[in-house]
């Protein structure tokens, strides 16, 4: 007597192949899950040599193991996020803080029940054939890279945002994930909300007539980084692994662990860090891709000290007969509508309006229309994703549009750092004929940690 198991193989985009492959086993002779993994990647490399790359997706009910790469901040929403999805397994917490590390692995036991491995090394779970995905919440520099290099591995991804450090990192990025045949997720979780669904299907619909402009915002009460003073590093870092493909910096000691977003070599400033968010909806409601043309304005005008980026920006993107922009300021906690952050969509016939965690719909003269549920949950983001994994349910935030996304705000920082207005070729998304901005298109390494595809 045996059992049959069933996988799909599904063969590369724009193939019209699908194969079903049947294994039986007898019942007898329990098949343990990495013999079982093995036999199916042997089928799985017998298909390649047809030149077809499967997708292997594992049952719809099997345990789904996850790696979650830095726990300090973000991270912990992410082990929270999975936790709460049935059958997840949270086999392996990274970090390069031993005491982010102790949180992590903490945290998981007491809710999982079982304790997840700890490394310092992320690569350590990549090299775990039992380890499905890879979930990462270093900072920007990270992003791309570990993504990368997980994909290679055989693991799927779920990145936060933005998705690269610069424009050639979400092309690696892209590549990437196209190559190796992964599920490929980022942490833009609104995509994910229902009532932010159900406005966007409803903006799509025509409910406020024909959509030409997005405005979108974000709002914060920042203080100042200070002056960093070189200092010896702390015990329970590991600097070297922390800066990984970044250029080797000294040690100061108001760097690590939340500053680095205000320095260039590691981060994005505020129009990476949220205005990602804000912008994906804004292009996601328009439907466009890619601009023709971008211009920021702005300055550090709070304070004098260590932040590179802007505290206060406007940037403005062209899409040729739509146009969106993002206004940013991270030391003034009033933002419009009364809400720290938000989008509004303006239409032929109507207004939405998306203020903090409310949608609302006016007609031309402000009079209400319509006032959407604004429910919120992140798990329903984790969630997609590993459904994706499971069986066959769609990203609602692809790497295809995350990359898009994210190219807005490197696009928006490009333009502020160079002082140019970028003209864009809307079919492809690079910057046309400028020197000075095309520099910035991607940035150097450490040797040795070059992303390569």
């Amino acid at each position: 007597m045996g059992a049959s198991i069933h996988i799909r193989l599904i063969a590369n985009p724009g193939l019209d192949v699908e194969l079903t492959l049947s294994l039986t086993f007898a019942m007898q002779s329990p098949v343990s899950r990495r013999t079982f993994v093995s036999r199916i990647s042997l089928a799985g490399a017998a298909l390649a040599a047809t030149g077809i790359q499967p997708i292997l997706r594992a049952a719809a009910n099997s345990r789904v193991r996850v790696a979650v790469m830095g726990c300090n901040g973000r991270g912990m929403d992410h082990i929270a996020g999975y936790l709460a999805v049935p059958n997840v397994e949270i086999a392996y917490i990274a970090d390069v803080d031993s005491r982010a590390l102790e949180k992590g692995i903490a945290m998981v036991a007491k809710k999982q029940g079982t304790k997840p491995i700890g490394v310092t090394d992320f690569r350590k779970a990549l090299d775990d054939s039992n380890v499905d995905a890879l979930s990462i919440a270093a900072p920007n520099h990270w992003h791309a890279p570990a993504a990368i290099l997980a994909c290679a591995a055989g693991k799927h991804v779920y990145v936060e945002k933005p998705c690269s450090q610069t424009p050639h990192e979400g092309e690696l990025l892209l590549a990437a994930a196209r190559k190796y045949r992964r599920q490929v997720q980022m942490g833009n979780q609104r995509r994910s909300w229902p009532w932010m669904r159900e406005a966007i299907q409803r903006l799509h619909a025509g409910e406020i007539g024909e959509v030409y402009f997005a405005r979108t915002w974000y709002n914060n009460s920042r203080p100042s980084i200070g002056i960093g003073k070189p200092s010896p590093v702390p015990s329970w870092l590991d600097y070297s692994l922390w800066q990984g493909p970044a250029p080797e910096r000294p040690y100061l000691d108001n760097v690590v662990h939340y500053n680095w977003h205000w320095r260039w070599h590691w981060g994005s400033g505020e129009l990476g860090n949220n205005g990602v968010h804000m912008l994906d909806i804004a292009r996601w409601g328009l439907q466009v891709d890619y601009p023709t043309k971008v211009t920021t304005t702005g300055g550090r005008y709070h304070f004098k000290d260590d932040q590179e980026t802007p505290d206060t920006a406007i940037t403005t993107y062209d899409f040729g007969t739509k146009a969106a922009s993002w206004e940013g300021h991270s030391c003034d906690p009033y933002g419009f509508e009364k809400s720290a952050v938000g989008v509004i969509f303006y239409g032929k016939e109507g207004t939405m309006i998306m203020a903090g965690n409310g949608c609302r719909i006016v007609d031309p003269k402000g009079m209400p229309m319509r006032t959407i549920d604004s429910k919120t949950s992140d798990t329903d983001h984790f969630a997609n994703f590993i459904d994706s994994i499971r069986a066959d349910a769609k990203l609602t935030s692809p790497i295809e549009e995350g990359v898009k996304s994210t190219l807005l705000c490197h696009l928006g920082n490009i333009a502020y750092r160079t002082s140019q207005v970028l003209n864009v070729d809307a079919s492809t998304g690079r910057i046309k004929g400028n020197s000075e901005t095309k520099k910035l298109w991607t940035r150097e390494y450490r040797k040795g940690w070059e992303p390569k595809v």
